[in-house]
């Protein structure tokens, strides 16, 4: 039986939280953008920043775990 859990955990933080596809933080002209499919480099710094917490509290804290026979 494999753990699944880390996987899906990952590629579903990978989706949420890429910058400009569902929101941005900091945006452009505001502090939260919405969907504007643009990026900077300080809004990719604080998505992975976010990302790695979010990721660490999933798998290390929580124990996430999916198996699938």
């Amino acid at each position: 039986m494999a753990d699944w859990g880390p996987v899906l955990i990952a590629v579903v933080l990978f989706v949420l939280l890429t910058p400009g596809l569902l929101c941005q933080i900091p945006g452009r002209g505001k502090v939260v953008e919405f969907g504007n499919m643009q990026t900077s480099g300080t809004s990719i710094l604080v998505h992975t920043v976010i990302y790695f917490g979010l990721i660490t509290i999933f798998l290390l804290a929580v124990g996430v775990h999916v198996y699938i026979d």
